[in-house]
């Protein structure tokens, strides 16, 4: 494990509802799907649904909008790219960033830390505060 000396300025604590100006392009949904699951296409829909992610692509199709989510995909997509950051700076690398993030976590109830994240706000601080832990050097 590669130990962090102090908090870099790219890490920031997850966004919350009130950090968004506007919902984010669907791009970065994809862009976060091919880092943490890049062996695995089907991802992105464990961040937005198949049926919301067609159908945002076809209302955009010929129009020239930018396709976008929905604000609550946007903060799902937002807090766990700001635990992907953290996570590949805690570990130093992203191979092993994904296996700390895949892999079962017997401080969470034998879950993935990416299982835990997803579930909802909370579960994102929680693997935050697991993260910060193995970062700073505190008991986890």
């Amino acid at each position: 494990m590669h130990a962090v000396q102090e908090r870099s300025s790219r890490w920031a604590p997850p966004l919350g509802a009130d950090d968004l100006d506007e919902p984010l392009p669907i791009h970065e949904a994809d862009d976060l799907a091919r880092r943490i699951a890049p062996e695995e296409r089907a991802f992105r829909y464990r961040l937005v649904s198949k049926a919301s992610y067609a159908r945002r692509l076809a209302a955009a199709n010929g129009s020239g909008a930018v396709p976008r989510l929905s604000s609550a995909e946007s903060e799902r997509v937002a807090r766990l790219r700001r635990l992907w950051d953290f996570a590949v700076e805690v570990w130093g690398s992203e191979a092993k960033a994904r296996r700390f993030l895949t892999g079962p976590h017997m401080l969470l109830r034998g879950q993935s830390p990416l299982d835990v994240a997803l579930a909802g706000e909370s579960g994102g601080r929680r693997v935050e505060d697991l993260l910060g832990g193995l970062a700073y050097g505190t008991a986890v």
